[in-house]
């Protein structure tokens, strides 16, 4: 009978010599791993009890190359297969080409470096490029990228805050290099999780478990969509002529905001569900002070330009609220996590 990747079979842990316990290995596997008599095996025991093997050597050795043939695919279409290797955690991409695709070939290449991290060009050679990841998924942990993108979201409304106050707009010239380092920050984290999924060294070395790492790209991916609403709303700032002050609707829902994703970020450490609560519920009425504020600028009259530039804008805050609230409901699941405990039946 056959027996391969995927397969379950039971065996029954023998007594060697009074005091030690031995557990034969399946030879199929033995063979498949190329071990031989002697050679080191890494043993991890898991949080839920489970034994994990792997021999070391296949984790010294172990490389993701991913190969694309440029004449194979639409031209246009290079830059995604390149985010779609770089989010699946390889670690070469080696691209073949023709001499007349090159300057297509670059400018992509050249797109592809500036939105992501830890690539460069190496190998270059006639016909071919191989792109290097220099960096290991495991040197840089989440919460850092996470601390990063909360820092980069709350200059811009912070920015968006002061302008409001009497400040001038050129405070918000660079609003669209830090989207584009929020952006280039979720991707790490994407691509960080990624690996660790498929490698519990990764995993291990991160200090999360599998889980825990999911709810890590979730964060990340919330502040990301806040960044895209805080971002719009620079634009409107920056487009308009109309007057904000900061202690009416929408603005003072800012500074609510504002308060709110602060002490849920310390909570991602912390994890107080009192305070994760008394947050989500500021931005529940947050949300619900700008439905009324809406209602009231669209109500029984025509709205003037300056109208409907200030409702696109209140509709960004109120989805800065809702996807804050998200974060804190995603805080609330990787504290659950943390307390579960697992036990026999």
């Amino acid at each position: 009978m056959s027996y391969g990747p995927g397969d379950v079979d039971v065996r029954k842990v023998q007594l060697t010599g009074g005091a030690t316990y031995t557990l034969s290995l399946p030879k199929p596997w033995v063979d498949q791993m190329q071990l031989n008599p002697r050679d080191a095996i890494r043993v991890d025991w898991r949080p839920s009890g489970a034994l994990r093997l792997t021999p070391l050597e296949m984790l010294q050795n172990t490389e993701k190359i991913v190969s694309i043939n440029f004449g194979k695919i639409p031209h246009e279409s290079l830059h995604d297969h390149l985010m779609g290797a770089y989010l699946a955690g390889v670690d070469t991409i080696r691209i073949t080409y023709s001499k007349d695709n090159e300057r297509i070939l670059q400018r992509q290449i050249r797109r592809f470096l500036k939105n992501t991290r830890g690539f460069e060009m190496m190998n270059e050679s006639e016909g071919r490029i191989d792109l290097i990841c220099l960096i290991s998924a495991s040197e840089m942990p989440l919460i850092a990228s996470i601390n990063r993108m909360y820092s980069l979201l709350t200059s811009v409304t912070r920015d968006i805050i002061s302008i409001s106050e009497g400040a001038e707009k050129e405070l918000l010239g660079d609003v669209d290099d830090r989207e584009a380092e929020v952006d280039a920050l979720l991707y790490l984290v994407e691509r960080q999780v990624s690996v660790a999924l498929d490698s519990h060294l990764v995993a291990s070395a991160l200090k999360l478990a599998r889980n825990q790492a999911v709810e890590h790209s979730n964060l990340a991916t919330s502040l990301e969509r806040m960044m895209d609403h805080a971002t719009h709303m620079a634009h409107l700032v920056q487009e308009s002529d109309f007057n904000l002050e900061s202690e009416k609707t929408p603005m003072i829902q800012v500074s609510t905001w504002q308060k709110a994703i602060k002490n849920l970020m310390i909570n991602i450490r912390t994890r107080n569900s009192f305070e994760i609560e008394e947050s989500r519920q500021l931005l529940k009425q947050a949300q619900i002070e700008i439905v009324e504020y809406e209602d009231e600028l669209i109500e029984g009259r025509k709205m003037t330009k300056d109208d409907i530039l200030l409702f696109r804008l209140s509709e960004s805050v109120r989805r800065l609220c809702a996807y804050a609230r998200d974060f804190g409901e995603i805080l609330l699941n990787l504290k659950l996590h943390d307390e579960m405990i697992s036990r026999s039946k």
